[in-house]
């Protein structure tokens, strides 16, 4: 079994020692993607619609970068810190994704990695 890192440059989640996913066989395994632009600063403090876009262009980017895409995710784990946004990601998934829709687990956490984040989004994905 082969496991590749997928390389970004610039890479925001490095001073996490964090790899933004890997590539085993064909499959990726991303890690939580966040509201964090490609130069590590925070997008969208205090506004969920600033920060779930970021986070699926944060999430596409790297997707990108193991020679996939957002059509051949087959899995996301979406972390809220407040429930009540989840019809915004129901629509949040129709424009993103499209049918067949990846299998998906959403679940509310107290709080993630930084304060201020309100959305964090992990897949799995093909390349073929």
């Amino acid at each position: 079994m082969s496991a590749t890192p997928i390389q970004l440059t610039p890479d925001p989640l490095a001073p996490f020692r964090i790899s933004p996913g890997f590539n085993v066989n064909g499959v990726l395994f991303l890690s939580g993607h966040a509201a964090i632009s490609e130069t590590g600063e925070l997008v969208g403090i205090g506004d969920f619609d600033a920060q779930a876009e970021a986070t699926f262009q944060s999430l596409q980017r790297t997707l990108q970068a193991g020679g996939s895409n957002l059509s051949k995710v087959v899995k996301v784990t979406i972390y809220l810190t407040d429930m009540s946004y989840f019809e915004r990601i129901v629509a949040l998934r129709q424009q993103w994704f499209s049918a067949p829709y990846p299998a998906d687990t959403i679940v509310e956490v107290k709080a993630l990695a930084l304060p201020e984040l309100m959305i964090e989004i992990e897949a799995i994905a093909t390349t073929d």
